[in-house]
Formats: C-alpha cells, sequence, structure tokens
C-alpha cells in the first residue's frame, strides 16, 4: 500500500477550497457594502476613519478573493488576504473583550456569546493559515510522469 503524505492528501482539496475561499471573501466584502453598520460596531472606536475602514477592508476582501482565481495574481492574493487578516485581527480582538453585538446584519441583531468571541481569534489564525497555503506552489495532481 502507497503512502500518501499530508501535502499530497491536502492537494487534492487545493482547488475546489481556492474556489471556496475566493466566494466567501468576494460574499463577505460585499457584505461590507449591504451592513456597513455591523462591521462598524466591531471597529475598534479610537481608530480613526473607522467607516472608511470598513468600506476599503471589503474592497480588499473583494479584490483580493476576486485574485484568487487567476493564476497570474494568485500568489499576490493570497499574500494580500494574509495582509488583511493580520490587519483586522484587532477588530476581533475588540470584539472579544468589549462584548460587541452585531446588530444591522440581513438576519437581524447578531449577539455572539462570548465563547463564540473569543473563538473568533483562533478562526482568524486558521484563515491566515488558509490564505498563506495559496502563496506556496500547488503539488501535482494524479499520477507523476514517468521520468
Amino acid at each position: 500500500m502507497q503512502r500518501v503524505s499530508v501535502s499530497e492528501a491536502l492537494g487534492r482539496y487545493k482547488r475546489p477550497l481556492r474556489y471556496a475561499m475566493a466566494v466567501l471573501y468576494v460574499l463577505a466584502g460585499a457584505m461590507h457594502f449591504l451592513a456597513p453598520g455591523a462591521y462598524l460596531r466591531i471597529v475598534p472606536p479610537a481608530l480613526p476613519g473607522r467607516l472608511a475602514a470598513v468600506y476599503l477592508s471589503g474592497i480588499a476582501e473583494i479584490a483580493l478573493g476576486a485574485g484568487l482565481l487567476h493564476p497570474r495574481t494568485r500568489r499576490a492574493a493570497a499574500w494580500g488576504l494574509v495582509g488583511l487578516l493580520i490587519a483586522v485581527f484587532p477588530a476581533n480582538v475588540y470584539m472579544a473583550t468589549s462584548g460587541v453585538a452585531v446588530p444591522g446584519t440581513p438576519i437581524g441583531t447578531v449577539d455572539p456569546s462570548g465563547a463564540v468571541r473569543w473563538a473568533r481569534l483562533p478562526a482568524q489564525i486558521v484563515l491566515i493559515g488558509w490564505a498563506w497555503w495559496y502563496t506556496r506552489p500547488s503539488p501535482p495532481v494524479g499520477p507523476e510522469t514517468p521520468r
């Protein structure tokens, strides 16, 4: 029985997961324009230009998500997402430490529990790792070509 490395096993899913990631970021970015008040609530109050930050991060999510779909821009878009996720991390910390509820979302008032607020922090690290995965070359899929 041939052993398959973790990298090879995950490599089979890299392409479909990239499409899923792209769609998620484009939709999340669009939400910055459909419900800006919800995002504004989680931006730390000490940050200047909070509404501009909401719109700029929405534009970035849309552009970087779309960039994942094109081979020429894929790696740069993935690095951009890593940077964006690091840049918005303080908003997740603020949300966790300040008990922020998020009214004004399309599904109504969202008041996540403290556990959910704190779970966003390690989830953000997972998202950073997921984006970083696309900064690396993809392994070949399928049987190796004879040498």
